[in-house]
C-alpha cells in the first residue's frame, strides 16, 4: 500500500475564506517598505482611482520578532486570514524578519483578481513590472484570458454535492492535503492521473462521462507573464466501453498540452450546464518535475510552506527571491496534482476541500486514483469497466464492512415450536386481542390445534400449501398459526384484492385449501373452500391434535406474492428458521419481551405482517389486531394504539406521518417505546415534530430497509433527533447473522461511498421464487465471498465506512408508493393485455417535494381505433388490487422516445392530453349546501373538475389525500367524516346524502 500523508489549513475566517487566495514573495534581501508604498499607492490609483465607491488598499508592515528560517507560521497565518471587507479589491502585508528577510504576502478573493492577477500585483509592488505595463483583470474589466478563468471558478464553486464524501459544515475554506507515492511513473503522469481519477469519479458518482477540470501549464506567455497557468478547459472522456484507455490517455495528453483547443467562458459554462452540475474534480498539470519542486506551495527549495493547503500553481520565481500561491480554499472539492517527493520518486498530491470532502474519504479517493494509475501505466489498452479500483487488500476490507460486528447465537427452529414455548411459559397472558375480543396463549394454542387437525382430516399433508384470505381479525391469526401446526404453508392474500388476482394466486400456489369468510371467493378444481366456523366445527371433540410436524425449521412457513414485471405477481417462499433468525437478531437490541404490546397494522400480504404478528407471538407479548378500517381512520387508530397502550409501533413513514398529524391535535400522549420504519424510504427531517413530544430517552425510533425475499428486515438504525435534523438517508448497519454487499455491474464490491446495486446474503434468504426456477437462479446468486448464496435486489445504495447503508432507491422499473412494492412492468403488461391497446407505459408522477399524498401512478396508453380508455381502466381494475391502478390512463398518439430509443418521461406527461386545471362551476352545477362545499374541496386536493358522480379515487384520490379531505372537512365546519364512508360512498352525490342521513 502507498504511504499517505496529511497535512490542513483552516483559515481563520471561515466561510469568507472560501473564495480567497494569496500569493507570497519572499525577499531575502529585505525590501524598502516606504518604496513599496509608495509604488502601491501609485498602481492602485492607476488602476481603481476612477472608482469612487471603491477603497483603495494601502500597504501593512509589520516585524516579527523571529528570523525568516523560523517564520514559516506567521507567513502561512497571514496567507490563511481571509479578507475583510469586500469590498477591497486585496490586501497587502509586508513582514520584516529579524534577519533582515521580508515576505510580501498580497490576499484577494477569486472574483476581484485571479491567480494571474495576484501575481501581476505582487511583480509591481516588487518592483519586477511597473504598473502601466500591465493591469490586472477584474470582472469589471474582464481580459479574453481572464474570462474563462473566472468562469472555472465560479462553476467549480457550484460543484455537485459529493454523496460519497462527508462533509463539514464548520470547516469554512479550509483546505486539506492528501500525499500518496506512485508505484509506477509515466512519461506522461498528468495524462494518466486525469484519466485515472476520470475513473474513479465515474464509479463513486455512477456515470459514463465524468466531467474534470483541467489547470493546464501555459507555456506560451510573453516574458514577464508571471501568471503561468490556464483554467478554461474541460475534459469528458467516454468511460462507457466505446473507447479502450489507450485512446483516452492519448486524448488526455492532448486536452492537457493544450493541443485539444481551449474553449471559452461561454463554451466552458455550457459544459458545466449540459453536465448537469459544476466540477468535482481538477486536475492540474504544474510543471512540478521540470522545476524539480514536489508542487506549489512546498516551495521550490523547501521554503515558503504559507501555500500548504492549496497550490496547484508555482510562478516564474523571481530575481530575488520565489513567488508562491496560496489558495485559502482549493478551486476544486478536489484537485489532482502530479508531484516528486524529495526523493524524487513520483507522487500524487489531493487537494481536497474540507466543506466538501473529508480527510478519509479524499484519502480514499486518492488511493484508488493511485491504483488504477498503476494499471494504465502498464500499458496496453483496457475496457474502462475492467479497471480495477480496489487492491486485494482493500477489497477484504471493503467485503467485511457490510457484516454485522455482532454475532447471532441462535438455534434454527419452527415457528409454532417456539410459540409453544411461549404458551407453555405463559398460558394465562392475552396473546391477541381485537375490537373486545381476546384470545390467551393458551386459547390460542387450543383454537390454532383444533383447525388444524380440521385441515389435515380435510386432506391437507405436509408441505401443502393452504390460502388465508380474511380480513384483520383474531380469525386471521388462529388461521396463521393452524396451518403452520398442520405442518402447512400459509399462503396469505388480501380479501380487497380482484377476484382475478385472488384466482391466479390459487392457481399459481396450487392451493389445497383456502380458508376465507369471502362467499365470491373463486373456486377451482380440486381447492377446498372453508370458512373459520367450520374449521372450529370440525376440530372440535376429544383428541383433535395434528400429526406431529415432519418438515425441519428449513422448510417453507409461508408464501408472500409481490409484484412481478412479468404481468402476473411472484411467490417468495420463506423457511421457519429465517423468522425465528429475525427475532433472535433483534430481540436483545430492541428489548422486546413480554411486556410489550404490538399492533399488526399491515395487510397480511404484505411482509411487514410476519413481523408484526410473529414479533409479538414469539416473544410472549400482546398482538393488538387493528381492524381495516381503523387503520384508515387516523384519529381512530390513534385512539385504539391510546386505549391499548401499544408500546411497540410498526409504520410505514406514509402511513406515519398520518398518524403524527393525530397525535398533534390529542392531548393525551401514547405509551409508545419503539417506532419500527419499514416500507419505503424514511425522510427524517418530519420526525422533529415527534422528538418534541416523544424524546429520544422515552421512544427509540428505528429505521430498517429489508425485502420479502430477505425476511422483512435487513438493516437497522436508530434514528436520532441529529438525523432528523441532518436529513440522513442512512438504513443502518445488518443484523446479526445477515450481511450485505454493494457491487458493481460485474459484482466487484465498490468502494464505500461509492453506489451500486446492493446484495444480500445470511440467515434472512428465502427458499425460491415459487415455480419460477430460471427467475430464481437470476436473482439467488453464490455469493464469491462466503461460497454460499446471495439476493441480488435490484436496489441501489452505497456502504459508508462505517458499515452503515445508505438506500438510494431502485435500479429498475420497481418503486415504492405509499410503502407498496409495485413493478410498473406489471401494470403496464395488464394494460397490453387489452385488445384495443397497441402501446403503453406507466410512470409514478407528483410527490418530488417529498409529499407522498402526491405521489400516483399515471398510465398512458396508444390505442387501436375505437379504442376506449374508460374500457382499460375497467378491465386494469379487474385484475389490479387497488394500490396497483394507475391514478390516471390517458391516451395519446405515440410515447415519446429519447434519441437512444427509451421512453422520454419527460416529455411524456407533455404529449398527453390532460384535463384541464379546475374552472369554477356554476351554482346549479355545484348544488349547494353540502355538496357545493364538498365539490369545492375535492377540486382544491384533486386538482381536477369534479361532477356529483365522479368518483374520488378514480380523479386521483388516494388513502394520504382522503385523510386530508376529512382534516379539511372538520377546519371548514363541515359534518365529520369516516373514512370508510368514503370508501363506500366515494361521489359527491352519495357521500352527501349519507353525511346528511338521507337514505334515498
Amino acid at each position: 500500500m502507498p504511504h499517505i500523508a496529511t497535512s490542513w489549513l483552516t483559515p481563520a475566517a471561515g466561510a469568507a475564506a472560501a473564495r480567497c487566495h494569496a500569493v507570497h514573495v519572499r525577499l531575502p534581501d529585505g525590501a524598502d517598505a516606504e518604496l513599496m508604498s509608495r509604488s502601491l499607492d501609485a498602481a492602485v490609483r492607476a488602476w481603481w482611482g476612477g472608482d469612487a465607491t471603491e477603497r483603495l488598499p494601502r500597504l501593512w508592515c509589520e516585524r516579527v520578532p523571529v528570523d525568516r528560517a523560523s517564520g514559516d507560521d506567521r507567513v502561512r497565518a497571514e496567507a490563511g486570514r481571509a479578507l475583510h471587507p469586500r469590498d477591497e479589491p486585496f490586501r497587502a502585508v509586508l513582514l520584516a524578519f529579524t534577519d533582515g528577510q521580508a515576505e510580501l504576502v498580497v490576499v484577494a478573493h477569486r472574483e476581484r483578481l485571479d491567480a494571474e492577477s495576484l501575481h501581476l500585483v505582487a511583480a509591481v509592488l516588487t518592483g519586477r513590472l511597473s504598473h502601466d505595463q500591465v493591469r490586472p483583470a477584474t470582472p469589471e474589466d474582464p481580459g479574453e484570458a481572464h474570462g474563462a478563468t473566472a468562469e472555472a471558478w465560479r462553476a467549480a464553486e457550484c460543484a455537485a454535492g459529493l454523496e460519497w464524501a462527508t462533509r463539514d459544515g464548520s470547516a469554512g475554506g479550509g483546505t486539506g492535503r492528501v500525499a500518496v507515492e506512485l508505484a509506477a511513473g509515466s512519461a506522461d503522469a498528468g495524462a494518466s492521473l486525469a484519466v485515472a481519477a476520470a475513473i474513479v469519479l465515474a464509479r463513486f458518482e455512477g456515470q459514463d462521462r465524468p466531467l474534470l477540470g483541467v489547470l493546464r501549464n501555459r507555456r506560451d506567455r510573453p516574458a514577464g507573464a508571471l501568471g503561468a497557468f490556464d483554467t478554461g478547459t474541460l475534459l469528458a472522456p467516454d468511460l462507457s466501453g466505446a473507447v479502450g484507455t489507450a485512446d483516452l490517455l492519448a486524448g488526455a495528453a492532448q486536452a492537457l498540452d493544450g493541443r485539444g483547443g481551449r474553449c471559452g467562458a461561454d463554451r466552458y459554462a455550457d459544459l458545466v450546464r449540459r453536465a448537469g452540475g459544476g466540477v468535482t474534480v481538477g486536475v492540474v498539470v504544474a510543471g512540478a518535475e521540470a522545476g524539480g519542486g514536489a508542487e506549489y506551495g512546498d516551495g521550490a527549495e523547501g521554503g515558503g510552506g504559507a501555500g500548504r493547503g492549496e497550490g496547484p500553481e508555482r510562478a516564474t520565481p523571481y530575481a530575488d527571491g520565489h513567488a508562491y500561491t496560496a489558495c485559502q480554499s482549493a478551486p476544486f472539492p478536489l484537485t489532482v496534482v502530479p508531484g516528486r517527493t524529495a526523493a524524487g520518486l513520483p507522487q500524487l498530491i489531493v487537494h481536497h476541500r474540507l466543506d466538501a470532502v473529508d480527510a478519509e474519504s479524499a484519502a480514499r479517493f486518492a488511493r484508488h486514483v493511485a491504483f488504477v494509475h498503476e494499471q494504465l501505466a502498464t500499458g496496453g489498452s483496457l475496457a474502462p469497466g475492467s479497471v480495477q479500483l480496489l487492491d486485494p487488500e482493500e477489497t477484504a476490507r471493503t467485503v467485511q464492512l457490510g457484516f454485522s460486528e455482532a454475532t447471532l447465537a441462535w438455534t434454527p427452529e419452527r415457528i409454532d415450536t417456539v410459540f409453544a414455548a411461549r404458551a407453555a411459559e405463559r398460558p394465562d397472558a392475552v396473546a391477541v386481542t381485537c375490537e373486545g375480543q381476546a384470545l390467551t396463549y393458551a386459547e390460542l394454542d387450543g383454537r390454532a390445534t383444533r383447525w388444524a387437525a380440521a385441515l389435515r382430516d380435510g386432506g391437507a399433508v405436509a408441505g401443502d400449501r393452504v390460502g388465508i384470505c380474511l380480513d384483520r381479525s383474531l380469525d386471521l391469526v388462529v388461521a396463521m398459526l393452524a396451518v403452520l401446526k398442520a405442518d402447512c404453508v400459509y399462503v396469505p392474500m388480501d380479501p380487497a384484492y380482484p377476484a382475478d388476482r385472488l384466482a391466479y394466486t390459487a392457481r399459481d400456489a396450487e392451493l389445497r385449501a383456502v380458508v376465507t369468510t369471502l362467499g365470491t371467493f373463486p373456486r377451482s378444481g380440486g381447492t377446498w373452500w372453508v370458512r373459520p366456523e367450520e374449521l372450529e366445527a370440525r376440530g372440535s371433540g376429544p383428541d383433535r391434535v395434528p400429526d406431529a410436524a415432519e418438515r425441519a425449521p428449513e422448510e417453507a412457513a409461508y408464501v408472500i406474492y409481490t409484484s412481478g414485471s412479468t404481468g402476473r405477481p411472484k411467490g417468495v417462499v420463506v423457511p421457519h428458521r429465517n423468522v425465528v433468525a429475525l427475532l433472535a437478531a433483534t430481540r436483545d437490541d430492541f428489548g422486546l419481551g413480554p411486556d410489550d404490546t404490538w399492533a399488526l397494522f399491515h395487510s397480511s400480504a404484505f411482509d411487514f405482517s410476519v413481523w408484526e404478528v410473529w414479533g409479538a407471538l414469539l416473544t410472549g407479548a400482546r398482538l393488538v389486531v387493528v381492524p381495516f378500517w381503523i387503520s384508515r381512520e387516523p384519529e381512530e387508530f390513534h385512539a385504539l394504539l391510546r386505549a391499548e397502550r401499544v408500546t411497540v409501533l410498526n409504520q410505514t413513514p406514509s402511513a406515519f406521518a398520518q398518524l403524527t398529524a393525530a397525535d398533534r391535535r390529542s392531548a393525551e400522549r401514547l405509551a409508545v417505546r419503539l417506532v419500527v420504519f419499514g416500507g419505503e424510504a424514511l425522510d427524517p427531517r418530519p420526525l422533529r415534530a415527534w422528538f418534541d413530544r416523544y424524546p429520544e430517552e422515552r421512544c427509540r425510533v428505528v429505521n430498517m430497509f429489508g425485502i420479502t425475499e430477505t425476511t422483512v428486515h435487513v438493516t437497522a438504525r436508530t434514528v436520532t433527533r441529529r438525523e432528523a435534523l441532518s436529513g440522513s438517508r442512512s438504513v443502518g448497519r445488518a443484523l446479526p447473522g445477515w450481511h450485505l454487499y454493494v457491487l458493481d455491474e460485474l459484482r466487484r464490491p465498490v468502494p464505500a461511498g461509492a453506489p451500486g446495486e446492493i446484495y444480500v446474503g445470511g440467515e434472512g434468504l428465502a427458499l425460491e421464487y415459487l415455480g419460477r426456477p430460471e427467475l430464481t437462479r437470476e436473482r439467488f446468486v453464490p455469493d464469491p465471498f462466503t461460497g454460499g448464496r446471495m439476493y441480488r435486489s435490484g436496489d441501489r445504495g452505497r456502504l459508508r465506512p462505517d458499515g452503515s447503508l445508505d438506500h438510494l432507491g431502485r435500479l429498475d422499473s420497481q418503486v415504492k408508493v405509499r410503502g407498496f412494492r409495485i413493478e410498473l412492468d406489471e401494470i403496464r403488461t395488464v394494460l397490453l393485455e387489452a385488445p384495443d391497446v397497441v402501446a403503453a407505459a406507466v410512470v409514478v408522477e407528483g410527490g418530488d417535494s417529498g409529499d407522498a399524498a402526491q405521489a400516483r401512478l399515471a398510465a398512458y396508453v396508444v390505442l387501436g381505433p375505437g379504442g376506449d380508455p374508460a374500457e382499460v381502466r375497467r378491465r386494469a381494475q379487474s385484475v389490479l388490487p387497488a394500490h396497483m391502478v394507475p391514478a390516471s390512463l390517458t391516451a395519446v398518439p405515440a410515447l415519446p422516445l429519447t434519441a437512444n430509443g427509451k421512453l422520454d418521461t419527460r416529455k411524456l406527461a407533455g404529449h398527453a392530453e390532460r384535463p384541464a386545471p379546475p374552472v369554477p362551476a356554476a351554482p346549479d352545477d355545484r348544488g349547494t349546501g353540502l355538496a357545493a362545499g364538498l365539490t369545492s374541496l375535492w377540486e382544491e386536493l384533486l386538482g381536477v373538475p369534479v361532477a356529483g358522480d365522479d368518483n374520488f379515487f378514480l380523479l386521483g384520490g388516494n388513502s394520504l389525500l382522503a385523510v386530508r379531505l376529512t382534516a379539511a372537512m372538520r377546519e371548514r365546519g363541515m359534518p365529520s367524516l369516516r373514512l370508510r364512508e368514503l370508501y363506500l360512498n366515494p361521489t359527491v352525490t352519495r357521500l352527501t346524502r349519507v353525511l346528511e342521513g338521507s337514505d334515498t
